[in-house]
């Protein structure tokens, strides 16, 4: 984190790493899964809410961590994860639901308060 963090030159201090937002493990699915176990694959995609690949997560467990990193934000927060990360962060707030297609694009700020989500480019 560090080595990034000094390649982009952004200050190494004001800031806190929370695990909880990391992105979605895929286990043993990470890389090119598609083509070396086409089957696990396809079944995967088919319940990829409630069901981890091989020594991964589901999404309803990325779901459950930002919920709970979210449950104890008390005030203003710029957090920067994954597009994975921020659609279970929609989930979890029931704004979107499960199984749903959301895109989630670079560059965009989502703001997530009282009132909904916001969607800023």
């Amino acid at each position: 984190m560090e080595l990034v963090r000094g390649k982009l030159r952004l200050p190494s201090e004001g800031y806190a790493v929370d695990d909880r937002l990391r992105e979605i493990s895929f286990g043993d699915m990470e890389g090119s899964m598609r083509e070396s176990d086409p089957a696990l694959f396809a079944a995967r995609l088919a319940n990829n809410w409630n069901d981890p690949p091989p020594n991964g997560e589901s999404y309803a467990a990325v779901a459950a961590r930002v919920a709970d990193w979210y449950g104890q934000v008390n005030t203003d927060t710029v957090a920067v994860a994954h597009g994975g990360t921020a659609w279970a962060l929609m989930i979890a707030l029931g704004l979107v639901k499960p199984g749903s297609v959301v895109t989630v694009d670079q560059g965009v700020v989502y703001v997530f308060g009282p009132d909904g989500l916001a969607r800023y480019s």
